[in-house]
């Protein structure tokens, strides 16, 4: 196995904290940004919002939105990370941002074409109140959305998915980076279905002490840092943090995998911490043999016990594991990903551009591409996005949803019993709409995401059913 590169200086084109892109200004006073002109740019010039037309919202954070974005010059996709620079500041966020585009560097600085796996940073800039990460745009979403499309994988898809995840480790470790929020909402899967990792607020560049103990471990105090369900015992335990949290972040994952859901789990962060410390979790029926001996040794209380915790360069304890005998980690790249089949039906991700999208990220782009038809202009007026029209659409009169006769729902209730799927999770209770939502949960607020662009529609008959079966009272 190759030895990873050492970590080199930034080469002049690479740097991408200049003038127009240092990612945030002394003080709360923040200069503006050039705006860019519309005409062909040179490699390595500088950019703005403006050379970019921004479709639909992919991602949001507490105080970041992720745009499908396209250059106007090479019509290049790209997943724009945009950031508000006074909720950077109020939530007390400029060091995350720091790191982030600090650890995304240096990948860029030191990539290896053996392992590809992970978002890259292309530009960074700002304006007068954002700050834009133009990023790798992966057109098949998150790990987490597969995961829960199809239920679990089978061996050969968990074989191969874990094993492009530890080259990928491997070659992050040797950077001295460790990541501390691995989870599957932080992997994503490009047009080749191939990993790609992502959001690197909560990673930390070890020095050069740290990195020569053991498990590269560091010191810490206070609360944790990443996600309840896929944190370390150490972490919990306010002892240390390492490249072992990410393994065992790593061993998480494999059995989420397998069975569809993370091993530690409960009504609370609390109560999935307590099980996390007394290592209180169980396999079902059917998990494959090989893949619960991994995890099993990936999950262990003590850090430096754990499979790989005592490899210097690489994990070849890790890649000689019976999971993957007769695997070559270095062509993983170049593989075909083993094929998914989805248990449930998958929302095409074909973007179309043929709308009145301009370049930019002002007022009226922010309502089209939130779907917003109504807005206000400079005079106050409301008018429509899509038709100019300031006349209010008219609303027809339609019964209730949920006002339904006794006879209807006895017929309804017998076809829906015989032709739909979902039948058997309702409790034999009549489904009055149904359809395909995203669940998001940026900063433990649960989002529905209608990515069909009903959403108005499902807020309508989510009301009339409530309305129907909670009626308001009058005193």
């Amino acid at each position: 196995m190759e030895k990873e590169g050492s970590v080199s200086k930034l080469a002049p084109d690479q740097q991408i904290n200049g003038n127009n892109s240092r990612i945030i200004a002394d003080g709360p006073t923040m200069p503006k940004s050039p705006r860019a002109e519309k005409s062909s740019k040179g490699v390595g010039e500088k950019r703005s919002d403006l050379d970019f037309i921004f479709g639909k919202l992919i991602g949001e954070g507490s105080f970041s939105s992720v745009y499908l974005a396209k250059d106007i010059h090479t019509n290049q996709e790209y997943a724009v990370k945009v950031c508000e620079k006074q909720l950077i500041i109020r939530e007390k966020k400029v060091q995350q941002i720091t790191r982030e585009r600090d650890v995304m560097n240096l990948l860029n600085s030191n990539q290896n074409p053996k392992a590809p796996f992970f978002v890259k940073l292309s530009y960074a800039f700002q304006g007068e109140h954002k700050l834009y990460f133009v990023m790798t745009y992966c057109k098949n979403g998150e790990l987490l959305n597969l995961i829960q499309r199809v239920g679990n994988f089978d061996r050969e898809c968990a074989r191969f998915y874990t094993a492009e995840l530890v080259r990928a480790l491997e070659h992050l470790h040797s950077l001295n980076i460790i990541h501390r929020d691995l989870k599957p909402e932080n992997i994503l899967l490009d047009e080749c279905m191939h990993i790609k990792i992502t959001d690197f607020g909560c990673a930390k560049i070890l020095t050069e002490g740290e990195a020569e103990s053991v498990d590269g471990g560091i010191g810490r105090k206070g609360s944790f840092v990443g996600t309840a369900q896929y944190v370390s015992p150490e972490m919990l335990e306010s002892k240390t943090c390492g490249r072992a949290s990410d393994l065992w972040a790593l061993g998480c994952i494999v059995y989420q995998m397998v069975s569809g859901l993370p091993p530690f789990r409960s009504k609370s962060e609390y109560y999935i911490f307590q099980k996390i410390l007394k290592l209180h979790y169980e396999f079902p029926d059917g998990f494959c043999e090989e893949a619960k001996d991994l995890v099993q040794k990936l999950l262990v209380v003590e850090a430096d016990q754990r499979l790989g915790a005592q490899d210097r360069e690489g994990y070849p304890s890790i890649r000689n594991h019976p999971l993957f005998a007769g695997l070559d980690f270095d062509s993983l790249h170049e593989m075909t990903p083993p094929k998914i089949e989805p248990f449930m039906p998958h929302v095409g991700n074909e973007v179309e551009w043929e709308f009145k999208n301009q370049p930019g990220l002002g007022p009226i782009e922010m309502k089209l591409i939130l779907g917003l038809d109504d807005f206000k202009d400079e005079e106050g007026k409301t008018k429509n996005c899509k038709t100019g029209d300031n006349e209010a659409s008219k609303k027809t009169v339609k019964r209730n949803i949920a006002d339904v006769s006794q006879e209807e729902y006895i017929l309804r209730l017998a076809a829906q019993e015989r032709g739909n799927k979902w039948h058997k999770f309702v409790e034999g209770n009549l489904i009055l709409k149904q359809g395909l939502m995203d669940k998001r949960k940026p900063n433990r607020t649960y989002y529905l995401e209608e990515p069909e662009g009903y959403a108005l529609k499902w807020c309508e008959a989510i009301k009339e059913v409530k309305k129907f079966y909670y009626p308001e009272r009058t005193t």
